[in-house]
């Protein structure tokens, strides 16, 4: 199963490691799904990393670990087609990755936007929660 992680739930994975978010990257180093990620959300994960707000409560090297750990472990989807279908124009490459790498759930808590889409391509469109009973996996 091939799973893009929208970069709202990798942040909330890392400001609260009993999170569900958090959970589901536990599942992914355990092997439970292929995670896909591109260098735009690589480089969005570090810059969301750096804002102040984001500072006070996060360490910058749990932060670093994370985007080192997708580079080496996830798989990069490249190249990336052209999407423009998000209410959010900042969301489509996360629709993007999903449609290269072929994912078969886009996991965000991007209620406006993305998740009205309920689905792109092949891809479903899931809350964090849905993902987890979708998937069947432990929460």
């Amino acid at each position: 199963m091939r799973v893009v992680l929208d970069t709202n739930v990798l942040i909330s994975a890392l400001l609260v490691e009993t999170s569900l978010p958090a959970k589901l990257i536990v599942h992914w180093r355990q092997g439970r799904f292929i995670l896909l990620t591109a260098e735009p959300q690589l480089d969005e994960l570090r810059r969301v990393t750096r804002y102040p707000k984001l500072r006070e409560r996060l360490k910058p090297a749990l932060a670093g670990r994370l985007v080192n750990e997708l580079r080496e472990i996830a798989r990069l989807v490249d190249p990336l087609p052209v999407v423009d279908t998000s209410p959010d124009p900042y969301d489509n490459y996360l629709l993007s990755i999903a449609a290269g790498g072929e994912a078969d759930y886009l996991v965000t808590g991007d209620k406006p936007d993305l998740l009205t889409l309920g689905c792109y391509d092949r891809t479903q469109i899931v809350t964090v929660r849905e993902f987890i009973t979708l998937a069947r996996l432990p929460s």
